[in-house]
């Protein structure tokens, strides 16, 4: 009998949970060690699990939508198996709920509505009562026949959908009824039709960690302003040098640089809550959010952030900012974040607030477009209105770790460094 080997999920995440995204390997296809075989998504970031032998991918357990618990078991490996070997031994399962082989069946049958309810999946059953479909109406694109959520996805947004002829189903009198989307139960405005667009695993785990998050703290927001001319000269002195190096210096490497070192001025910004104490974080690591467009928000972290010269994070920046294009991360790369960083002014906004706390952190930075703006300044000793480089910088903190003059001391800390760059490093 040939070993098999296990594919595990690995024992720790980053975020509510994770989910089985997708199969980058067929049952019966040849795998290298260390090679990427599944893909799991959270909240937080999209991770490939790698093969942990040569072999072939014998059965999957846990299918595209199933929920994965760290250590879960994802699938099974066929030892020493080559490309030769594809053919699996005649009854072995395919997955934890193996179906027969699937055969044609004659024009206008189907499979029994008890058949097709156990090959789905709990994502797939969750978007099918949602928005009230007959999984028959749905044609199966996933092995043997199953149902996906991208096929659920397609059919919603489908022309057919919420029309008559093959969107109808059929009660068991033979009565034609159409499934209901969200427009319809919720009554649309008058005239107006709606798409209907089913969450993701991503988006909804972010609405549960941002749910949770204003549940559990307190939210307050204080609002600064800071003049980046001292930013804007250092960086058209230095930038060039520094991409030669590999580091491209953006406005984002001196934010991070100038945070690390504010918390010198507030150091439990830096800080965690707990029930019956407050733990205060010696290494600063700042997540610094990046948006993923519609899919959402991903949050890799700059270690140790207060012993990095502008240069070093500059560096760290440029790394995790084209391992984010390319889908490259980690988990490890999103883990162990201590204090957040969110540049809302790169897609135009002044101010937002306030910026959800990325829990369980206690404060999170929330830095405005960068634009130029009429002042008033003391030149030659008296008033004057000049134009300078303008942007508005916020401190959300969790009220129950900081209060406002701890909030206002690191705020007033920040924008100083920034305005009177550089430092000494």
């Amino acid at each position: 009998m040939s070993e098999t080997a296990d594919i595990l999920m690995p024992m720790e995440q980053e975020g509510s949970k994770s989910v089985v995204r997708a199969w980058l390997k067929k049952i019966g296809e040849p795998v290298k060690r260390d090679e990427p075989i599944v893909e799991l998504e959270t909240d937080k970031v999209a991770v490939e699990v790698p093969a942990p032998a040569d072999g072939v991918l014998a059965s999957i357990t846990l299918n595209e939508g199933d929920e994965a618990a760290p250590g879960a078991v994802l699938g099974k490996l066929t030892l020493g198996a080559t490309a030769a070997d594809r053919r699996l031994p005649a009854g072995t399962p395919t997955h934890a709920n193996a179906q027969p082989a699937r055969t044609e069946m004659p024009a206008g049958s189907r499979r029994s509505d008890a058949e097709r309810e156990t090959r789905l999946s709990p994502l797939v059953k969750r978007l099918l009562a949602e928005h009230r479909v007959d999984a028959a109406q749905i044609a199966g694109t996933g092995r043997d026949g199953r149902i996906t959520h991208k096929d659920v996805e397609a059919f919603l947004s489908s022309p057919v959908h919420g029309e008559g002829g093959a969107s109808e189903a059929r009660d068991g009198g033979g009565a034609a009824h159409r499934p209901l989307s969200h427009a319809t139960r919720d009554s649309s405005p008058a005239g107006g039709g709606a798409k209907v667009i089913p969450h993701d695993a991503m988006r909804k785990s972010i609405a549960a960690h941002m749910a949770r998050s204003v549940a559990t703290a307190p939210h307050v927001t204080a609002v600064f302003e800071a003049d980046f001319s001292a930013i804007i000269a250092h960086r058209a002195k230095h930038k060039d040098a520094y991409a030669k190096s590999g580091a491209q210096l953006t406005y984002s490497a001196y934010i991070v640089r100038a945070a690390a070192e504010a918390m010198k001025a507030a150091p439990n910004v830096n800080a965690r809550w707990h029930d019956d104490f407050l733990e205060v974080f010696e290494d600063v690591n700042i997540g610094m959010g990046v948006a993923l467009g519609d899919k959402g928000l991903i949050v890799p972290v700059i270690r140790r952030a207060q012993a990095l010269t502008l240069q070093e994070t500059a560096a760290a920046l440029t790394d995790v900012t084209e391992r984010v294009r390319k889908s490259a991360l980690k988990p490890a790369d999103v883990q162990g974040g201590t204090f957040t960083i969110s540049n809302h002014g790169v897609s135009g906004s002044l101010v937002a607030t306030p910026i959800i706390i990325n829990q369980p952190q206690s404060a999170i930075l929330g830095v405005g477009k960068l634009e130029k703006r009429v002042v008033a300044r003391e030149v030659g000793g008296g008033d004057a209105m000049v134009i300078k480089p303008m942007a508005y910088v916020s401190l959300t903190i969790d009220h129950r770790v900081l209060d406002g003059h701890q909030t206002n001391a690191w705020l007033t800390r920040f924008v100083d460094i920034l305005e009177a760059w550089p430092l000494n490093d």
